[in-house]
C-alpha cells in the first residue's frame, strides 16, 4: 500500500464531487477572521487544495527512498498525472483553476519523485578513479 500515490485519492475524489456533487466544491465550509479584518472563506475545493498540499510534501518526503515501492510510486505518480491531464482537457466539469492546481501538484511529485530518487541513489554509488 505504500506504493499508492496519496494524489491519487485528491484527483480522485474531486473527479467524484465535479461529477456528482458539484455544488459542495463551491459551498463555503467555514470562515476565519482575520486581524485585518478581512474574512478568509473556505470553500470545497479551497479544502482539497489545502489537503493536496500536505499530501505533495509527505509524498515528497516518501520519495527519499530508493526502494522498489518507491520506483513503484514514482510510476504510478506518473500514470496519476497523465489520467488527470487527460480529464482537465477532456472534462468539462475538471477545466478550471482549483483543478488545474492539483493537476500541477502532480506534475510536482512526478518531477520531485524521480529527482529525488536519482539524486539519492547517485550519493549511494561510489566512484573508482
Amino acid at each position: 500500500m505504500t506504493s499508492v500515490p496519496l494524489l491519487a485519492l485528491v484527483v480522485a475524489v474531486y473527479t467524484a464531487l465535479a461529477l456528482v456533487a458539484s455544488g459542495w466544491l463551491d459551498t463555503v465550509l467555514f470562515s476565519l477572521p482575520l486581524l485585518s479584518g478581512a474574512t478568509l472563506l473556505f470553500r470545497g475545493d479551497d479544502l482539497l487544495l489545502v489537503v493536496s498540499l500536505f499530501l505533495l510534501g509527505i509524498e515528497i518526503s516518501r520519495a527519499t527512498s530508493s526502494s522498489s515501492a518507491a520506483i513503484l510510486n514514482h510510476v504510478l505518480s506518473l500514470l496519476v498525472f497523465i489520467i488527470a491531464l487527460i480529464g482537465f482537457i477532456v472534462m468539462p466539469q475538471l477545466g478550471n483553476t482549483t483543478f488545474f492546481l492539483i493537476l500541477l501538484m502532480t506534475l510536482i511529485d512526478v518531477i520531485a519523485g524521480f529527482t529525488v530518487t536519482i539524486t539519492a541513489a547517485r550519493r549511494n554509488v561510489s566512484y573508482d578513479e
